[in-house]
């Protein structure tokens, strides 16, 4: 039986409400067994994303047309009714009748058939409430729909036989300021035909819960640290696409000579601040991009790329990465040691392991060795002549490629984590020689996670010193994150 674009969303969605994996696995997995043409696999893509992401404002949209006890309606009938209203109000290219439609024949495909009618109802209301005004200004009558940043200068595609003409990159917001810095936040807003939302004015931390997505808790946690108007450029950010970034395998080509491969494909691509970066400004399969089978590039965002540069590593060093998995940090490693030294990376699960190995074998990388770490185990003790520490968190600087970390997060976690943290920089620290640098980073943008880890360290540790840090931010011009260079005296 032929499967639908839209069959294959909500089936994900079932089971990220599961939490059987992350969106992005089961998207991969799902899209790898169902036949379906390029254009409904970005839309499969685009549906599950969107809805992840706008969760909490579908919700608020939803809300107020359902009369039976919300914790009445099956979970399986509100995948398809966030799916119907996620169309209906962030699709500007679906028809709205097209989107109902659609949406109510999912009942059966998801077991829930005797809810035609209610789905049928509930999105009928939404579609009379979505119109299709945009303003440029919050209010309880309008739904923060997309950002643009003002445009960077154009960057021509290089040409064999002439130079490459750099573009003007934005960079990444100091440490204790930057806030002005980078691109500008023009948000548009959808107009309701009547207030459902809160009043962004007299009620700021609810509205940006409800039309931006996030938890309360998180809401307010943002809104306390940055303001109104940060925050709002990051409610957008997170909830548009993130651009893709890969990292050109230096081992292999020069980031010129591989853009002009991209030409010659006639892929568009624009060079970032770090020297191996590339930034798509349009989205591409990764497969099916040149080079992939024979390691010419992995997809890696420009923060991360900044990570492995900063430990300052050398050929034939023994370095520990002691949270390596999925890989990306740990090949970058040995391509800075030009293939020529020993990365013992470990991991505490095999499965994640093996997402090193295979990365190591397509980028043709060579010298690493995968420890797995069972619960209380211990970590290989070296001593190494450098280590790397990427260690869990709290994923807030990745919440646009990781949707289900706003909705899964609790603010209670957070003591965990550091106490993790904490211990896992002490055990790289005394695992490397006197003199060695250990690198400290996170995908996280809370101070507790990042510079409080740091500097409780230092202050307890005696000889560590801090060299020098780093955050970036996010959408400016990539993923948020954290880096720390500690050198042991």
């Amino acid at each position: 039986m032929t499967i639908t674009a839209r069959q294959v969303a909500i089936d994900v969605l079932n089971r990220s409400r599961a939490r059987d994996g992350f969106a992005s696995e089961l998207v991969d997995e799902a899209l790898a067994s169902a036949n379906l043409s390029a254009q409904d696999r970005r839309f499969v893509t685009q549906l599950v994303f969107g809805v992840l992401r706008r969760g909490g404002t579908l919700d608020a949209l939803l809300k107020p047309f359902i009369k039976t006890p919300l914790h009445a309606v099956e979970p399986r009938v509100w995948d398809a009714l966030r799916l119907g209203a996620f169309q209906l109000t962030f699709l500007t290219h679906v028809p709205k009748h097209a989107a109902v439609h659609e949406t109510v024949e999912l009942a059966a495909h998801a077991g829930v058939e005797r809810a035609k009618g209610f789905v049928n109802g509930v999105l009928r209301r939404i579609a009379e409430l979505v119109t299709d005004d945009f303003i440029e200004k919050p209010g309880a009558d309008a739904v923060p729909f997309d950002w643009r940043e003002e445009p960077l200068p154009p960057t021509p595609s290089p040409k064999k036989g002439g130079g490459a003409k750099q573009i003007a990159v934005l960079s990444p917001a100091p440490l204790g300021g930057g806030v002005g810095e980078g691109p500008t936040c023009n948000g548009r807003y959808r107009k309701l035909t009547r207030p459902v939302l809160p009043d962004p004015l007299a009620a700021s931390a609810a509205y940006f819960a409800a039309g931006h997505s996030f938890p309360q808790w998180l809401a307010n946690k943002w809104l306390a640290r940055y303001g109104p108007d940060e925050s709002t450029r990051l409610g957008f950010w997170f909830n548009a696409p993130p651009p893709l970034w890969v990292r050109v395998n230096k081992l292999h080509a020069s980031r010129e000579s591989y853009r002009i491969q991209l030409a010659a494909a006639t892929i568009d691509t624009q060079p970032g601040e770090h020297s191996q970066s590339l930034r798509f400004p349009e989205h591409h399969a990764i497969r099916d991009l040149p080079g992939y089978a024979d390691g010419d590039f992995a997809v890696q965002d420009h923060s991360s790329m900044l990570v492995a540069s900063a430990l300052g590593v050398k050929p034939g060093m023994h370095v520990l990465d002691l949270c390596a998995a999925p890989g990306g940090k740990t090949t970058h490693l040995m391509e800075l040691m030009d293939n020529r030294g020993r990365i013992t990376a470990c991991d505490t699960e095999a499965k994640r392991l093996e997402t090193v190995a295979a990365l190591c074998d397509r980028l043709r990388i060579e010298g690493v060795e995968t420890v797995m770490l069972k619960e209380g185990g211990e970590i290989p003790n070296g001593p190494f002549d450098a280590a790397l520490v990427d260690v869990p968190c709290s994923n807030t600087g990745v919440i646009g490629r990781r949707p289900e970390v706003r909705w899964r997060l609790k603010p209670n976690e957070f003591e965990h984590l550091v106490r993790l943290q904490t211990r896992l920089l002490i055990e790289a620290l005394a695992r490397v020689k006197p003199g060695a640098a250990v690198v400290y980073s996170t995908c996280s943008i809370e101070p507790e996670e990042n510079e409080g880890v740091v500097g409780a360290v230092c202050k307890g540790m005696r000889g560590v010193k801090l060299e020098a840090e780093h955050r970036s931010t996010p959408g400016r011009p990539s993923d948020g994150g954290y880096w720390a260079r500690l050198r042991k005296g």
